[in-house]
């Protein structure tokens, strides 16, 4: 029998991989740029999936959408990127229904960072959702459950203190530059690639260094331009990247390309260099720890070091996980009653036709029958009966689907 909503051999999935299981590698592989988000929205569209959020970041890239089987979107993420199904299966995760649901609110709550706390997710979940809604790939399940997250991750910030203090990869980075780089103030930082993470780290290198020499390339030149208006820096062409290499002490990486721009090829050193790659896809060719004097940290490295900040913020998970559960329950109570919904009003039709039907019998076989007071009396009836029945539905304990497909087959009705 078909259900009233999604027909009842689809399934709400979150399929994908994270920080967790698989290295900065592997992520690189998954990893999804604007022009293959579209093109995967597109290909969903295709195949006919209905709904499809897709969220692809430094840390992570995952799906969540309605399909008959996870692969259908496994594949997705695969045809779409340098992945292969052999390496999802070694690292990939799948999520069904409740689980899914359950995944996504710890994501965009930033408790499931790779720094406990990091919000910046929520607003690519938030992009993503658009772009989906634009393509129309976006159902009104997606768009509740979505602004559900909003809501929770809106709470959490506000209510806890799982953010507080300054800790986020950008702020590490700086951090580690803090700690290992003597008279930083000094010396020759380039920034290359000037993303969300890049004019993070600008900001905080600006900030904590008090270092005036400080270049910034970008392959758009304007957005360097732009940024470093805002903190007084230097500009350089994307040409000069090997001389401003040359002139470094330590080179900060923050691009999106899908390949290493940097290798040893085109460093020609003459002192120590230190090189933080902020990339996924990697940016920086590990070749270059084979040239003497070249030191070489990943984001992975730096998202490890934990200090009194990040320990602070774990006692804040049960206060976040108390909202998420209750914003949670409300969603839970929302889709149960959109699942169940259409039956309660095809069984109250049912019943009015019945007692159209009745009430006009009666009239004609009873003298005097009063059928303004017969209504009154059978539209109350017939209100209690089917709040029973809503209230059977909205039962923790009670089985939707089973229950749902028993009063359909009672009564001889098929919800719409």
């Amino acid at each position: 029998m078909e259900n009233n909503n999604v027909p009842k051999h689809l399934y709400f999935y979150s399929v994908g991989l994270s920080y967790k299981k698989a290295d900065a590698e592997v992520r690189g592989q998954f990893s999804l740029d604007a022009v293959a988000k579209t093109r995967l929205l597109e290909q969903a569209k295709n195949e006919g999936i209905e709904s499809l959020l897709v969220t692809s970041t430094c840390n992570r890239t995952e799906i969540y959408g309605f399909a008959e089987h996870p692969f259908q979107l496994i594949k997705l993420i695969c045809d779409n990127s340098n992945g292969s199904v052999d390496a999802f299966q070694r690292v990939g995760f799948v999520y069904k229904n409740q689980e899914a649901i359950n995944h996504l609110f710890r994501v965009g709550t930033g408790l499931d960072s790779q720094i406990l706390g990091d919000f910046e997710i929520i607003s690519q979940i938030k992009t993503s959702f658009i772009h989906s809604k634009s393509l129309g790939l976006a159902n009104a399940f997606l768009e509740r459950l979505v602004n559900a997250v909003i809501q929770a991750s809106k709470r959490i910030k506000t209510e806890t203190e799982i953010s507080s203090g300054a800790t986020s990869v950008s702020f590490a980075s700086v951090q580690y530059i803090l700690k290992n780089v003597e008279d930083i103030s000094n010396k020759n930082i380039l920034l290359f690639g000037t993303g969300k993470i890049g004019r993070n780290t600008c900001e905080n290198l600006v900030k904590h260094t008090k270092n005036e020499h400080i270049t910034l390339i970008n392959r758009t030149k304007d957005k360097a331009e732009k940024l470093a208006g805002k903190l007084n820096l230097i500009v350089k062409d994307y040409s000069e990247l090997h001389l401003e290499l040359q002139k470094a002490d330590v080179v900060v990486v923050a691009t999106g390309a899908q390949n290493p721009t940097v290798d040893k090829a085109i460093l020609n050193l003459k002192k120590p260099l230190l090189i933080l790659d902020l990339s996924i896809p990697k940016n920086v060719h590990e070749n270059v720890e084979e040239l003497e004097g070249v030191t070489l940290i990943h984001m992975d490295y730096l998202s490890q070091l934990t200090d009194e900040t990040l320990e602070n913020r774990k006692l804040h998970i049960p206060a976040a996980e108390a909202i998420i559960e209750e914003i949670k329950e409300e969603f839970v109570i929302w889709m149960k009653g959109r699942k169940f919904a259409p039956t309660i009003n095809a069984l109250k039709e049912k019943l009015n036709a019945i007692k159209a039907s009745e009430l006009d019998f009666q009239s004609k076989k009873i003298a005097d029958f009063n059928e303004e007071q017969a209504e009154i009396i059978s539209n109350r009836i017939i209100q209690k009966i089917t709040t029973h029945f809503a209230n059977h539905l909205k039962d923790d304990d009670t089985m939707v689907d089973e229950s749902i497909e028993w009063i359909e087959k009672v009564f001889k009705i098929k919800a719409s």
